[in-house]
């Protein structure tokens, strides 16, 4: 079961919603409220399991109560729960929200899209939600979003569970921070109109996706705050950023850098924004370093407005082969 999302506008979303079925496949959805008490606590319970196992760091136990196809390939959310572990050793969770989404047929859907909730005119409301999924075998499914507090840090930890007999088995798992340098999605959002208002478009745009990143607890999940920082990103969105795919030439002395990503991310309790670009090769460090300084230097040239927004800058050289090196420079040692 392979998961993944598409981030629509609002308008788009109530286009799409004229029909709950697509290729004559029906695909249904619940939210808590259309469950009976008894089926609320055997999905809560179920969920609340393997968020103990992950607290625990109980990798055998979650890749034993998973459904066969991830079981198979456990790697990359072995390496999720190992990651964020900590924040979730002694937290104590409540229930966010949670969905049971049915899909019908006889073969994987290659695109099932599911509308939660009550919808308006324009779109999603403030208890509703969609989902996107990609090569969806039938079944009944359950999402659960949990909300985990820990004396390190607030997560959003969200299960995918697949119906197997009585039992719910674990289908995939995402674990976000619910806050980033301490400070939560409203925290970015206000940041960004700031700087809006004060003309810094690159600042306000950095901040609003970071915003986004954390009131999204999967990517495969909009809702009516998703789709309102997507559209708020989108109208802030310079035309002189990498962004969609879309590269951007940066000029440093006398080479020419293509930048293909810039966004924020924390380091410690720093908001540090991350570039990266192409690189032929990254096997001579000492050359590559000198790189990625030189495109730093260029980078705060072009955008000097980020001098007041972030704490540092980190380059990040990518080869063809995906393997990166990457270099830290405070803002203060920018000149």
């Amino acid at each position: 079961m392979k998961l993944t999302g598409r981030t629509c506008g609002s308008a788009f979303l109530f286009i799409l919603l004229v029909s709950s079925s697509r290729n004559g496949v029906a695909q249904g959805c619940q939210t808590s409220g259309d469950l009976d008490d008894a089926a609320q606590t055997t999905i809560t319970t179920a969920a609340q399991r393997y968020f103990d196992l992950a607290a625990k760091g109980d990798i055998a136990a979650l890749r034993q109560g998973a459904i066969p196809s991830l079981a198979a390939a456990f790697s990359a959310a072995e390496a999720t729960v190992k990651n964020r572990q900590q924040d979730l050793a002694g937290a104590h969770v409540t229930v966010r929200s949670f969905f049971l989404l049915e899909a019908e047929g006889a073969t994987p859907i290659p695109h099932a899209e599911f509308y939660c909730g009550v919808f308006g005119k324009n779109g999603q409301t403030s208890n509703s939600a969609v989902f996107n999924l990609e090569n969806l075998p039938p079944g009944k499914y359950a999402v659960v979003i949990l909300d985990a507090t820990s004396p390190s840090a607030r997560t959003s930890f969200s299960v995918i569970l697949q119906q197997a007999g009585t039992d719910w088995k674990l289908g995939d798992l995402y674990i976000a921070p619910a806050q980033v340098a301490g400070h939560d999605g409203d925290w970015f959002l206000a940041r960004a109109r700031e700087y809006k208002t004060k003309g810094q478009l690159h600042n306000a745009w950095l901040f609003s996706l970071q915003a986004r990143n954390l009131v999204s607890p999967m990517p495969f999940m909009s809702t009516l705050a998703t789709d309102k920082l997507y559209d708020d990103s989108q109208s802030l969105q310079p035309g002189d950023v990498p962004a969609n795919g879309k590269t951007v030439d940066l000029t440093a002395g006398t080479a020419t850098y293509k930048l293909t990503t810039l966004f924020p991310a924390a380091v410690g309790s720093d908001v540090d924004l991350i570039v990266k670009y192409q690189a032929a090769d990254i096997s001579n460090t000492n050359q590559t370093y000198q790189s990625n300084v030189a495109v730093i230097h260029a980078l705060v040239a072009k955008y000097p407005e980020v001098r007041e927004a972030f704490a540092a800058v980190v380059a990040r050289a990518v080869d063809p082969s995906g393997r990166d090196y990457g270099t830290l420079l405070a803002m203060k040692e920018i000149k």
